[in-house]
């Protein structure tokens, strides 16, 4: 019989496929999970079908898993919250949760992204709001959650510096299929998870031109050395960006086309303007909000970023994409690797 972890129930906050598929993956080990979602309606079918037919036809919810109308109630009966939501929606449901949690709740999240317009950090966000006295992690990795809730081998990262929690969130989540590994660099871990959802845009649309597999992989090499230089200046583990939450998590979404933001790129590319590519997407495109607030600590950080300028400057400044290819094609010629004298990441 599988023992009941300290951190059951865990309530997720979010209720799209990915807030969905993490529900279902800790309710396949038996613990109890309470899953929870602003819209009612969706909320109500999902009672009655036992599945998540908007998002995630036809798999149906492990009989541990259930949804809940009462958010209030809810907050403060479970034992860890889980938040799956945009970063858009992150300080308002922060600040939801803040007068409702008991005191030393955990608290963890699978969004990935800066907060709109200060650029700040989710775990920075989550301290400043939450105060000192809350676990909090930082879920992230490789992983689509339709793949994860068919069951399909899936790798990710927890990343906290509360070592105790981390393996607990560990363990909650773990099983055959949902290998969790865990780690203290957060924000490694955060930047790795941020950027490569803006890369993913560029090499959307650079095959969406046309542009071929060397072209792709130009961008996810040249892609992974501006995280590099970023996460340097900016104090993070290198080791971090090598593994699940850096370049693992870069190559799967830009070159598997379940990826949204790499979905978005690949319209634009093919001819459709920034507002009928989102259309077309329809759903929250998580590297188009982080762009900028990349860009901006790029910038305030003196750190060279071309391709997530680039980026920018489609999305927002109505550059055309092929003439942004070419910006990137005629920068000055350099090494990839530095003389072993000059230690600044390449």
């Amino acid at each position: 019989m599988a023992v009941q972890s300290k951190l059951s129930p865990t309530l997720v906050i979010g209720a799209g496929a990915w807030g969905t598929a993490l529900a279902m993956a800790i309710a396949r080990g038996g613990d109890e999970v309470w899953l929870w979602g602003r819209d009612q309606a969706q909320l109500a079918a999902m009672k009655q079908s036992r599945t998540n037919e908007r998002y995630l036809p036809g798999i149906r919810f492990p009989d541990s898993l259930k949804l809940v109308d009462d958010f209030e109630q809810a907050v403060k009966n479970c034992q860890h919250v889980l938040i799956s939501v945009p970063s858009t929606a992150f300080t308002d449901t922060l600040k939801s949760l803040q007068p409702l949690l008991a005191k030393a709740t955990p608290v963890s999240w699978a969004t990935k992204g800066l907060i709109p317009e200060t650029g700040q950090f989710l775990f920075d966000a989550a301290k400043d709001i939450l105060g000192e006295s809350h676990p909090l992690a930082v879920l992230s990795g490789p992983s689509f959650a339709a793949e994860v809730a068919a069951k399909l081998p899936t790798a990710v990262t927890v990343a906290s510096p509360d070592q105790p929690f981390s393996v607990d969130l560990a363990n909650l989540m773990h099983s055959a299929t949902f290998r969790v590994y865990t780690t203290h660099d957060v924000l490694g871990a955060q930047i790795g998870g941020t950027v490569k959802n803006v890369l993913a845009i560029s090499a959307g649309i650079s095959d969406g031109l046309g542009y071929g597999a060397n072209a792709r992989a130009a961008l996810i090499t040249r892609g992974m050395a501006e995280i590099r230089r970023f996460a340097a200046i900016l104090g993070a583990e290198s080791d971090t960006l090598f593994g699940l939450s850096g370049i693992g998590d870069l190559i799967l979404t830009c070159t598997d086309d379940q990826s949204r933001n790499r979905q978005l790129g690949l319209a634009i590319g093919k001819g459709l303007s920034v507002d009928e590519a989102v259309k077309v997407v329809g759903k929250t495109v998580e590297g188009m909000h982080a762009a900028r607030e990349v860009l901006l600590r790029a910038q305030q950080a003196s750190v060279e970023m071309p391709i997530v300028e680039q980026v920018c400057k489609i999305l927002f400044e109505g550059y055309d994409p092929s003439e942004s290819v070419q910006a990137l094609l005629c920068r000055e010629q350099k090494a990839e690797l530095l003389h072993p004298a000059n230690t600044q990441v390449n």
